[in-house]
């Protein structure tokens, strides 16, 4: 059974940091892409960052370009998110998702597998 599961969110002040994990089982990582996405309340969920954990291509959006970075490590099988210059902004539960294919489409419909989400919280 293909699981992903999300920590490392919390509390934390404008200007902080935080570093979500992303720990995946039932499928091997080499496999597939791996992207984080944000939802706020009130908002469309918004898509982020994404790895391909295949060649170690990233992606990023202009949201966060310069601020975040996704890394993963294949033999945890665990993507990270690190989050500097964190703004009240970017206050929203986060989520992992499994591509389909090992590489970032671009495409949220390419997703076939989400964690339940991690609350992050900015105060400013």
């Amino acid at each position: 059974e293909v699981q992903l599961v999300e920590s490392g969110g919390g509390l934390v002040q404008a200007g902080g940091s935080l570093r979500l994990s992303c720990a995946g089982s039932g499928f091997t990582s080499d496999d597939y892409a791996i992207g984080w996405f944000r939802q706020a309340p009130g908002k469309e969920r918004e898509g982020l960052s994404c790895i391909s954990n295949s060649d170690g291509t990233t992606y990023y959006s202009d949201s966060v370009k310069g601020r975040f970075t996704i890394s993963s490590d294949n033999a945890k099988n665990t993507v990270y998110l690190q989050m500097n210059s964190l703004k009240h902004e970017d206050t929203a539960v986060y989520y992992c998702a499994r591509e389909q294919f090992a590489y970032c489409s671009g495409h949220e419909y390419d997703y076939d597998y989400w964690g339940q989400g991690t609350q992050v919280t900015v105060t400013s």
